[in-house]
């Protein structure tokens, strides 16, 4: 039966069932509504109350143009290998295993910038649910393999192809580049990206399809 957003709100409700904090993973291709599902499960479950929800992006991982440059890798960036896959895991680790009596700071992603910017994400002691979303959460090689038994669930995003490849490019429009070098950018780095990531679908807890997802800017 094809998940409701209710449905959605449910199930991650649930994973803090517990009594410890959890950590629910959102992974999907680029472009498939990974940040939109996650932003709107945290803002609906937190309300208007107290936050115990917190949003922890695997973007604040990315490596920095500097070390990229050096790696001979900035032409790749977003590849799985442009990012700091153990330290990702390893922040997921401490959110998800340790007590904390104090906040607990995750780096996040500059899109004007596109650089990653340290201590940029506070994650409040209150925090009794984790909500973090990238495309590699579901990757088995490397230190990759180290992020998927941090999570107690990962949910995996669908949408049509079509529509994601037009979102990917509006998105890249948005921060600055023109139509023809976004579509570039699209096939070069952001195709090939998608097709390692879908042989990783079996791997979900929950395939979630675009129609259990509100639109980005909507009232759920």
């Amino acid at each position: 039966m094809t998940p409701a957003f209710d449905d959605l709100l449910s199930r991650a409700r649930a994973l803090t069932g517990s009594g410890r904090r959890a950590v629910l993973g959102i992974a999907g291709r680029p472009g498939s509504g990974k940040s939109t599902l996650a932003g709107h499960l945290v803002r609906e479950l937190n309300g208007t109350g107290e936050p115990w929800v917190a949003h922890v992006p695997m973007d604040g991982f990315h490596l920095a143009d500097a070390e990229l440059d050096r790696l001979g890798r900035r032409d790749r960036k977003g590849a799985p290998d442009t990012f700091d896959a153990a330290g990702y895991a390893e922040l997921l680790r401490r959110l998800r295993e340790e007590t904390y009596d104090d906040v607990v700071y995750a780096p996040g992603f500059e899109r004007v910038l596109e650089q990653p910017i340290a201590g940029a994400v506070p994650v409040p002691p209150t925090a009794r649910l984790v909500v973090t979303e990238g495309n590699y959460l579901l990757l088995d090689t490397g230190a990759w393999a180290r992020v998927r038994p941090q999570l107690d669930e990962v949910w995996f995003c669908e949408l049509d192809e079509e529509e994601r490849l037009r979102r990917l490019v509006a998105r890249h429009e948005e921060f600055g580049k023109h139509q023809d070098e976004a579509m570039a950018w699209v096939l070069r780095s952001d195709q090939p990206n998608a097709e390692l990531i879908a042989p990783t679908r079996h791997r979900a807890d929950l395939v979630v399809p675009a129609s259990a997802v509100p639109r980005a800017g909507t009232a759920v």
